[in-house]
């Protein structure tokens, strides 16, 4: 997907062992994917909560020094990374988000989205309750704090029941940490062992960083407090089925990790083969829309006897500068992010497999590069159904009526892209490569909502 997707975070915790500090932002490095807006870290000494954030990557956050601050006589510490739509982006908003209740101090950091916030946040506004943010994450540490519980551990518990949506979430007080997910494991959640240490993230790339041993993944509905006296689990939300989201294996997870207890690799690639079987193409190179989707077209190429090359080139370090307003912008940017090798491209017939397509305007601009290049034929394959319906459970997709798919049949969206052909895989074929077809979310594919 070349024009990528916002609200999405990536969350990490530790407790117990050395180095608690380092060893999140570390993680944090890993699940960088996830969110390149804020970072953010809470760490516990036994008496209080110390929270350090900064806008921008986990590299500056670490290099300002901040964090000697917070990290001796550590005992436990959560971290987040995240991104969000353009009327969000400031400080207030990041997170770890920390307060202090009547049961002392209180840090928690949430992927997801709370589907109920609003209607949350208005019913306290009307009690007095008064906001930093806009943050889900505050409407949270506001519900538990009204709670009518006679200890932290029941006020959570009594806080989660009531929230709807998607969200994994960890909690840290001064002691104990807490970890939840939502009854339909939208969103991975994954723990593991290292050592006297537990630690918890969204994806298991930030374990190999670290050397950590994958345990599991934390169930849709699971509830855990963790402190001295080990690990408490319980079924805290049931729902009569999983809905796991299916664009972590789309686009969004690292191909190297293992979520929803799969390697998100393996699961990328069989899509990549089935929409070879689906939509064959005849061409001579296989090239990917980097970076996202080339373990697909790696299956793409596999599954259909095309060599797999590298047309593309993609610059990591484009930042906002450089652009000039005086020219087209979007052209502008998807030339400064993107470069195409032209001695692989030219008198080719390329098939160019993409993860997903949402608007396809930036496609379109890259496609016209291709051409340039001296391609002689240029055939998109995605990797995905068409994307027609919006999503309710966090991610920042366009209105429906920005959405390509929904307006335009394949041939009209090939037609506006200028190519040659273009392929979808469906829907059924996409479930299929997930061994568990009935597991999962597909809502901005097929319009059903897990309820």
């Amino acid at each position: 997907m070349i024009g990528e997707l916002n609200e999405e975070s990536g969350i990490m915790g530790i407790y117990n062992g050395v180095n608690i500090v380092r060893n999140v932002s570390t993680g944090l490095y890993a699940l960088q994917h996830r969110g390149q807006e804020s970072t953010g870290i809470a760490a516990a000494n036994g008496e209080k909560v110390r929270v350090r954030k900064s806008m921008g990557l986990v590299a500056g956050f670490v290099q300002d020094g901040k964090l000697d601050e917070i990290a001796e006589n550590c005992i436990a510490a959560i971290g987040h990374v995240r991104s969000s739509t353009v009327n969000n982006r400031t400080l207030a908003n990041a997170q770890p988000m920390l307060v202090t209740c009547k049961w002392g101090f209180l840090a928690v950091v949430l992927n997801g989205s709370i589907t109920n916030a609003g209607e949350l946040r208005a019913e306290m506004g009307e009690s007095g309750h008064i906001f930093q943010s806009n943050s889900p994450a505050e409407v949270i540490l506001h519900e538990i704090s009204r709670t009518k519980a006679d200890n932290l551990t029941d006020a959570i518990r009594t806080a989660i029941k009531k929230l709807k949506g998607s969200f994994c979430v960890l909690f840290l007080t001064p002691d104990t940490m807490y970890a939840a997910r939502d009854g339909f494991g939208f969103r991975p959640l994954c723990m593991g062992k290292k050592n006297d240490s537990w630690f918890f993230a969204s994806e298991s790339c930030a374990f190999d960083l670290l050397s950590v041993d994958y345990v599991k993944d934390i169930q849709p509905g699971e509830f855990l407090v963790i402190n001295k006296d080990g690990i408490h689990s319980e079924q805290l939300l049931k729902k009569d089925r999983k809905a796991f989201c299916i664009f972590e294996f789309v686009y969004f997870a690292r191909p190297d990790s293992r979520i929803y207890e799969q390697s998100a690799d393996k699961v990328r690639r069989k899509m990549g083969k089935k929409l070879a079987q689906e939509h064959p193409v005849d061409a001579d190179i296989v090239i990917p829309c980097p970076d996202s989707s080339t373990t697909a077209a790696l299956g793409y190429a596999q599954e259909s006897g095309i060599r797999f090359e590298i047309g593309l080139l993609r610059n990591h370090y484009l930042g906002k500068t450089f652009i000039d307003p005086s020219q087209n912008v979007r052209e502008q940017r998807v030339k400064l992010k993107f470069n195409t090798i032209n001695g692989v491209l030219k008198d080719r017939r390329v098939c160019l497999v993409d993860d997903s397509i949402v608007r396809g305007t930036t496609l379109k601009i890259l496609c016209k590069m291709i051409r340039n290049a001296g391609a002689k034929e240029v055939h998109i394959r995605v990797a995905s159904p068409p994307v027609e319906h919006p999503c309710n459970y966090g991610m920042d997709f366009p209105s429906p009526a920005e959405l390509i798919a929904t307006a335009l049949a394949p041939a009209e969206v090939a037609k506006m892209l200028g190519v040659d052909s273009l392929g979808y895989l469906s829907v059924k074929g996409m479930r299929e490569c997930t061994g568990q077809p009935d597991d999962f979310c597909c809502a901005c594919f097929d319009d059903i909502y897990p309820e």
